[in-house]
């Protein structure tokens, strides 16, 4: 919210990932920053972790920058840190270096992909998904729980009800501390508010409680905290309202805390043992979706801690023993987040676990074929996903979407999903194709799309097509209309198959078409006509086109 007024043009999606390392690996408070290890940082720790190089050298250092300028207007940098000032001159100091690593990494990925898909010795950590790419492209079609079930788990998640409880205490305006957020007295009561016990230990328990932390986090994550005026921090408006009444606004709350999944990760007092098994929550999640959902415990154990070997050949297995059983906290974060479900010693993906796994497949840019339930399919779900398959998958598709209802019925939700945008020709083209293998079933949907716009001309052809009495005869107009829809189809497939389409028709059809056809109140006409002008290779043709695309403007 701050960076979008104040810095935006930085990205605080490469603030995470900074930040997340800096509190693991050199101070478990945000607010303190120093020189050294923000230089340690970004030299050390983030070429390691890292998932876009090119993304990180454009934009790292600016997010980094606005991130600590967040901290120092806000109040929320500590004492104990160096001044923005010399935080900002140690950016500088870096930024070559850092470009450079970045661009060392981007190459030596473009390398990887050229032929060396066997080394897996430079994974990010634990969690890097991409060394899985090829095993979870090739899974079978996962099916996606309706919203409405989805949003009813989301709603039991036990954390977000601690992260509400917590702001919620938080208050209107409570004022943070300048070398630690709550002072011991405030974190009692922060404990209690979420019903935690009081640790039993000699010295700052603010120290000793990294789990509260990791539930402010998943506040600040929430948007149910946010910054206050001054050296405070507040409570959003409507967070006592959680578990919300709507279920889109349940599920964008639950995924913008999603990628706390990462505070599930083991935290020892060894930062460096810490940073061996970085990422391991991550690691079971995608390990379970690639299980199709369930994994033995013991063996998912021993998976994981071979790999932190083979990752951190130092640390990697001394880490694992050190954090005694590592997969419990993780575990315990991913219950509490409704992701997973133990079963005796069978770990499970729930469906709202399935769902965020695959979000964060899908953030990591690696392909998996996920597609919403057939039985909770809507219509234009079903028009949307059916347009990016091949044709042979897409027939299955609306099979047994169809299967599921009766023509008639499957033929109004068709044409109602076509009509909802008008400037969607493909989703018209394939809604109209559909029903008009329905028969005589589909006659009542046809004679109410006669009153859509965009829908009349492929109403009136096809109950013309079925000798309806009375029914309108398809007009110049509507063959007009069919033309655009298809020209807004096959500009979409890229020029030259633009091209290539208007000669198939030839000059002559192409000229006469462009004296009328800019006439039509159609949602794509000007932008067509427009690139006719620049793409066809008749020059009188293109002429032609710029004409009528200032008589369309003029209307």
């Amino acid at each position: 919210m701050w960076a979008r007024v104040n810095a935006p043009d930085s990205d605080p999606e490469l603030v995470g990932p900074a930040a997340l390392w800096h509190r693991l690996a050199f101070s478990p408070d945000l607010g303190t920053w120093k020189r050294a290890d923000l230089r340690n940082l970004l030299l050390d720790r983030m070429p390691k972790v890292v998932e876009d190089p090119d993304a990180a050298a454009d934009g790292m250092l600016p997010a980094v920058d606005a991130y600590l300028t967040f901290l120092s207007q806000t109040g929320r940098l500590t004492q104990r840190s160096d001044s923005l000032a010399d935080l900002q001159a140690e950016l500088d100091d870096v930024e070559d270096e850092f470009v450079d690593l970045m661009d060392e990494l981007a190459e030596d990925g473009d390398d990887d992909a050229d032929g060396d898909e066997e080394e897996t010795g430079d994974l990010g950590d634990l969690g890097d998904f991409e060394p899985f790419a090829d095993e979870l492209a090739d899974l079978d079609t996962i099916r996606l729980r309706p919203d409405s079930e989805l949003a009813a788990a989301a709603r039991q998640a036990p954390l977000i009800a601690k992260a509400r409880d917590l702001a919620l205490w938080v208050g209107s305006g409570r004022r943070v501390g300048e070398d630690t957020l709550l002072s011991d007295a405030e974190v009692e009561e922060a404990l209690a508010a979420v019903g935690l016990p009081r640790p039993e230990v000699e010295g700052p328990i603010a120290e000793a409680v990294p789990y509260l932390w990791n539930i402010w986090n998943l506040a600040v994550d929430l948007e149910f905290l946010e910054p206050g005026e001054g050296s405070t921090v507040a409570v959003q408006d409507d967070t006592a309202e959680w578990p919300f009444d709507d279920d889109e606004d349940v599920l964008d709350a639950w995924m913008l805390g999603l990628h706390s999944v990462d505070y599930g990760d083991p935290e020892l007092p060894d930062d460096d043992l810490t940073m061996a098994l970085a990422g391991l929550t991550r690691g079971v999640l995608v390990r379970l979706l690639l299980a199709g959902g369930a994994r033995d415990l013991d063996e998912l154990a021993r998976e994981l801690a071979e790999a932190a070997a083979e990752l951190d050949e130092e640390l990697g297995a001394d880490a694992w023993e050190a954090a005694g059983d590592p997969l419990a906290p993780a575990v315990d974060w991913l219950v509490g987040y409704g992701m997973v479900e133990v079963e005796g010693r069978t770990l499970k993906l729930t469906p709202l676990g399935t769902e965020g796994v695959v979000h964060l497949v899908d953030d990591a840019d690696i392909e998996v074929d996920a597609r919403p339930a057939i039985e909770s399919m809507s219509a234009h779900e079903l028009l949307a996903l059916s347009a990016e398959l091949p044709e042979d998958e897409a027939d299955a598709e609306f099979a047994a979407w169809m299967r599921l209802r009766e023509p008639a019925r499957a033929a109004e939700e068709l044409l109602e999903a076509a009509a909802e945008d008008e400037s969607d020709a493909l989703i018209r083209v394939q809604a109209a194709s559909v029903v008009g293998t329905l028969g005589e079933a589909a006659l009542p949907a046809w004679q109410a799309a006669l009153k859509q716009p965009s829908l009349r001309p492929y109403a009136a052809t096809h109950l013309s097509q079925l000798g309806v009495e009375g029914a309108p005869e398809p007009t110049q107009d509507d063959t007009h209309w069919l033309i655009l829809d298809m020209w807004t189809i096959s500009a979409g497939l890229g020029r030259s198959e633009f091209v290539s389409s208007l000669q198939d028709i030839g000059p002559e059809m192409v000229t006469e078409l462009l004296e009328v056809i800019w006439k039509i109140p159609h949602a794509h006409v000007e932008e067509l006509l427009d690139l006719i002008s620049q793409v066809h290779p008749d020059k009188q043709i293109a002429k032609a086109a710029r004409r009528a695309l200032f008589k369309a403007r003029s209307v």
